[in-house]
């Protein structure tokens, strides 16, 4: 697991029904690509963000393969339409199998 990383995520807390919102994330990451030698010469093991989801009440909104050349620290902002009132839930997935999750509700307004 890397260390360091802390999800981020704005979300709006409400909206009115049908509305379309915006949605930031951003997750503390190093993004180490595994090309990078330590000050031994060993080779720093390859640990990046390779995929995002976000789902709305148990639908997914976004489903992202993340490429190695992804940046260090990725940011993502993408709309959603809101139908009712509910949880947003997004979840990252590391090379090394570590998942990070974050949780946000929004209400009907």
């Amino acid at each position: 697991m890397a260390t360091g990383v802390k999800p981020r995520v704005k979300v709006p807390k409400t909206a009115a029904a049908g509305e379309k919102i915006t949605i930031k994330t951003l997750i503390s990451h190093k993004m180490e690509s595994g090309q990078r030698k330590d000050s031994d010469g060993n080779v720093i093991p390859r640990s990046i963000i390779n995929r995002f989801t976000c789902e709305f009440n148990g639908q997914s909104v976004i489903d992202v393969t993340l490429e190695p050349a992804i940046s260090t620290n990725p940011y993502l902002e993408f709309e959603a339409t809101v139908p009712e009132a509910g949880d947003f839930k997004f979840t990252w997935y590391d090379d090394d199998g570590s998942v990070y999750d974050e949780t946000k509700s929004i209400a009907i307004g």
